[in-house]
């Protein structure tokens, strides 16, 4: 276990940068009059539509669409490119759903299928890393015989360990399954969780919110609107999220544009939504496997898109662990302003195929963001500044 301590100061409560406009050393052009119509909006600080995002997608000229992101994302975060220093853990990958899109879920007793004990899942909290870790990111199967007090034992135990780490545990989908097995409320137990010390949620399992696209790829789990409920419910419990977006398999334009509709109206009511997170699909060793892999077209496309509509998200992450490191620095050029974290270890998207590192050092995602020509800056899951020396960490608060 870390000995690292981490010590409160008084400070900025949050990192917003102040403005920074480099994009106006380059003239926006295109020929697309669709997109000079967009650009008016944007200049102005319009909010755009659902046609202005049709026609986002809709457009062949992506350093337009390009050059827009890059603006908005200059004006709300300056020059900064956040990362974290985080750990992922799964603690089973025993799941009930069968869900198409899924690389990572087994049934019961079958191989590969796994469920750590507690004291398992805290030496593996405690092992494989040695900077400070500030987050741990914690989400797995939907198991059919772990109770909600597993949990619950699971998050005490690791805050008695790690007191100072962030612990961003369990997404919407397991948050109602939890519930009903437990036979209580979700916002009873999403009361229960955080009064064990769950800190905030992970945005998973929105994949796309349209009953057609659910009913083909996953169709095992909660709808769109319970995902939208049980987050409008941790918002009020006084909880951040994060959300997210998977692109790249049976969805259209349309229902990429509707899923960010409905999360920019949950946020305009909850402000509880701290980051928009686009997943690439990785259909490798999933029932969907004849799909073909994002382009990175579509990436830089989506990451772009997201910054435009969504306004009222102050941030939009390029996961590089999905993306590839090269793709992801691209994109904070494209309205990205965040790169993730460390992560150390990642079993669902690797499991489905993807082939970038499980994890990776902060110096070489201070690299990654300079090469961009941006700032490099580490923050905590709450995006306060993190000040290192050899021996502790410093959150800014």
């Amino acid at each position: 276990m870390s000995n690292v301590s981490a010590t409160i100061l008084a400070g900025p409560s949050d990192l917003n940068a102040k403005p920074f406009a480099s994009a106006a050393v380059h003239p926006f052009q295109t020929d697309d009059a669709r997109l000079q119509r967009i650009h008016t909006k944007v200049m102005a600080g319009e909010r755009l539509n659902t046609q202005d995002g049709l026609d986002l997608f809709g457009t062949g000229d992506i350093l337009a669409v390009g050059w827009m992101a890059n603006y908005v994302r200059e004006r709300m975060n300056g020059n900064i490119c956040y990362f974290n220093v985080n750990r992922h853990i799964n603690p089973t990958n025993v799941c009930v759903a069968a869900c198409r899109l899924c690389a990572f879920g087994r049934k019961k007793d079958t191989p590969g299928a796994y469920t750590m004990a507690l004291e398992e899942a805290w030496e593996t909290a405690a092992s494989g890393y040695s900077e400070a870790v500030t987050e741990f990111h914690i989400v797995g199967g939907l198991h059919p015989d772990l109770s909600l007090e597993y949990y619950l034992d699971l998050v005490r135990g690791l805050k008695e360990r790690f007191p100072q780490v962030h612990l961003k545990a369990f997404t919407m989908v397991e948050l109602s399954f939890l519930a009903k097995r437990a036979k209580l409320s979700t916002r009873e137990t999403i009361l229960k969780l955080k009064e064990a010390g769950v800190d905030s949620c992970p945005g998973g399992g929105a994949e796309i919110f349209s009953d057609r696209v659910r009913h083909i790829i996953c169709d095992h789990k909660i709808d769109g609107g319970e995902w939208l409920e049980i987050a409008r419910e941790v918002h009020q419990a006084g909880m951040r999220s994060n959300a997210t977006m998977l692109y790249g398999h049976v969805e259209n334009d349309e229902d990429r544009v509707d899923h960010m509709m409905r999360l920019r109206a949950l946020q305009d009511e909850t402000g509880g939504f701290q980051t928009f997170i686009p997943l690439a699909f990785h259909p490798d060793n999933t029932p969907l496997q004849h799909l073909p892999k994002t382009s990175g077209l579509l990436d830089i496309k989506t990451i772009a898109v997201g910054r435009l509509l969504l306004d009222n998200f102050q941030h939009v992450k390029a996961y590089w662990q999905m993306l590839t490191p090269k793709i992801a620095q691209i994109a904070l050029r494209f309205g990205a302003d965040d790169l993730d974290g460390t992560v150390i270890e990642e079993k669902i998207y690797h499991d489905a195929g993807a082939t970038t590192p499980q994890g990776m050092a902060r110096t070489e995602l201070e690299r990654l963001i300079r090469e961009a020509g941006r700032e490099p800056v580490e923050r905590d899951t709450l995006y306060q500044r993190v000040s290192r020396n050899a021996a502790s960490f410093t959150v800014n608060v």
